[in-house]
């Protein structure tokens, strides 16, 4: 078995990250998955989270990355995700807390006041999105 697995991270405007690691963790929607050669392959949806990459060892995170949601592909040899959005957590975390607290309160607003399941479904990601980044921001999430 290899001791690395390849990892490519894709937005809808560039490669982010191509490169062999040790192991990826992916906040998917049914928890947190770790990512090691070998690993049986499957698609999971990714929710709104970090993910952190061990590109040099098991023991140290060497980049952590949010992303606002999209799709793995996981096979024994290759990692890829499809995100929506990915910009790296520094970035995150230089956001005005203000301005997304703001923004999540409009928004919890627009869900209450929602009158379709779609409007609904729409709204519920945009929330979900906007506290991971609050999350981000505090280090309560992963």
């Amino acid at each position: 078995m290899a001791d690395k697995v390849e990892f490519e991270l894709v937005s809808p405007e560039k490669l982010l990250v191509s490169q062999p690691v040790h192991m990826v963790v992916v906040p998917g929607a049914e928890g947190f998955l770790g990512v090691l050669p070998g690993h049986a392959p499957m698609i999971v949806t990714v929710k709104p989270g970090i993910i952190d990459i061990y590109a040099n060892d098991m023991a140290t995170i060497t980049q952590r990355i949010f992303v606002a949601g999209g799709f793995c592909e996981i096979t024994g040899a290759r990692v890829t995700i499809l995100a929506e959005e990915a910009s790296d957590l520094d970035a995150v975390r230089g956001l005005d807390r203000a301005a997304l607290e703001k923004q999540l309160a409009d928004l919890s607003e627009d869900l209450a006041d929602a009158k379709s399941d779609g409007e609904r479904h729409t709204l519920e990601g945009k929330v979900a999105i906007v506290q991971a980044k609050l999350d981000a921001q505090s280090g309560t999430v992963h």
